[in-house]
């Protein structure tokens, strides 16, 4: 999409959503302002997380990292209105896509059988154009074989076992995924309604936001969320705004 075409509304004719990415704080710092609007209007979220972020906080070893980080995450959810949180103990900083991962996020999908399932940024950079951020390649990772298991999930010719030793049937209801910062949205969400619990539930990550910055965390998280959400807002009606790239199936 070109930068300056308008934004779309986020489908809303789904009842379950199921959020895949990498770490702990992926998706505070990305969309849950909009995760909060839908579990207000009755709709399912679940999150699933590849790792525990033990290899996140330099100053903690990671068998001490992974359990703060995990509690974070589960705190940080309950805020937005998520009740479920799972965590597939891949390792933090060398996730490697590929058939396991792609077999563990199916496994999830067809779990939870969401409508829409949600993943972070899976590009090289973030923003895109000279001099971008580069991205992680955990989240590349988690991202790529996301898009690649909402298919893998309605095959039941692929990961067979998922059905012969787990007992989860092919579930071909993912009718969209969405990528969160991505540098080339389609679609957003209103952040108005949920801004407020966004900015408690990053605030939740507190550990990792004291080893990240010098900054008051409460002072820093509002200035982060305020300012994300605001970058899109000329695009969608002057609106603060989560946005995704939506790919349909």
């Amino acid at each position: 999409m070109i930068d300056n075409e308008n934004l779309l509304e986020m489908p809303g004719d789904w009842q379950r959503a199921l959020c895949v990415v990498a770490h702990p704080d992926d998706l505070e710092y990305g969309c849950a302002a909009a995760i909060a609007a839908w579990t207000d209007e009755g709709k399912e979220v679940t999150y699933v997380l590849a790792t525990r972020g033990e290899a996140g906080i330099d100053t903690l070893a990671p068998d001490v990292c992974g359990p703060l980080r995990e509690q974070e995450q589960r705190d940080s959810a309950a805020v937005v209105g998520v009740d479920t949180v799972e965590f597939l103990d891949h390792r933090d900083g060398v996730i490697e896509y590929g058939l396991g991962l792609r077999r563990d996020i199916a496994a999830a999908i067809r779990r939870h059988r969401p409508e829409l399932v949600i993943t972070l940024n899976h590009r090289d950079t973030w923003g895109g154009g000279p001099g971008a951020p580069w991205n992680t390649p955990d989240h590349l990772a988690v991202g790529r074989a996301t898009l690649d298991a909402a298919a893998d999930a309605g095959n039941r010719w692929i990961f067979p076992e998922l059905t012969e030793e787990q007992g989860l049937a092919p579930w071909n209801g993912v009718r969209w995924v969405a990528v969160a910062a991505s540098s080339t949205p389609t679609h957003a969400a209103d952040a108005t309604p949920g801004l407020d619990r966004a900015i408690r539930s990053l605030l939740c990550h507190r550990a990792y936001i004291e080893a990240l910055t010098d900054e008051a965390p409460e002072a820093y998280v509002r200035d982060f969320l305020t300012t994300a959400t605001s970058r899109a807002s000329a695009r969608f009606g002057d609106r603060p705004a989560v946005t995704f790239e939506l790919f349909a199936r």
